[in-house]
């Protein structure tokens, strides 16, 4: 099945499916490739950076940067590129993106794996340690200030929040016959 043929919730559970672009630890992103159906090679981060989670995006969703939601999808050994997860969404990380001037919001959706036999341990965005918090924080802002983009996160929402971005996302998804 195609990226673009996997609907975005898991129907009758609420949970939400992710692909996973890029796994834990990994300094390669990937990137899903609409025209080929294949993941691509994006970038390579510099020496030293990893990313922290697994990195994914949702499929039938269309964020305000163009692009599938993105996800962190925390409590999982790392996964592989191209893998279907199913998550809860605990919250978001509300961020603005500035890049050649131009200003766009690119908020980050947080989740945990959530199957039938490993439920997520976490609802809330809030349980997570707040020095955990601030490494994620810091590891976006890192991660774009290498790629030359201003990255601000301008305040942090609980489930409620990130469930109101998805479904906005979904319609959005929709309205542009995508």
């Amino acid at each position: 099945m195609a990226f673009k043929d996997i609907p975005p919730r898991e129907s009758g559970t609420g949970r939400v499916h992710v692909v996973i672009d890029t796994p834990t630890g990994s300094r390669n992103k990937y990137k899903y490739d609409e025209r080929f159906e294949v993941m691509r090679l994006s970038r390579i981060l510099p020496r030293g950076a990893a990313f922290p989670y697994d990195y994914g995006s949702i499929p039938g969703t269309r964020a305000e940067d163009g692009d599938a939601l993105d996800v962190l999808v925390l409590q999982l050994p790392p996964s592989f590129p191209g893998c279907l997860v199913t998550v809860r969404l605990i919250g978001v990380l509300h961020a603005e993106q500035r890049e050649g001037g131009k200003r766009i919001r690119n908020d980050r959706l947080i989740g945990v794996a959530d199957t039938p036999v490993n439920p997520a341990r976490l609802e809330e965005l809030s349980a997570l340690d707040e020095e955990e918090l601030r490494a994620i924080e810091h590891f976006l802002k890192s991660y774009n200030a290498f790629q030359g983009r201003e990255f601000e996160i301008k305040s942090r929402g609980d489930s409620r929040d990130a469930t109101r971005i998805l479904d906005s996302a979904i319609e959005a998804h929709s309205a542009d016959g995508s």
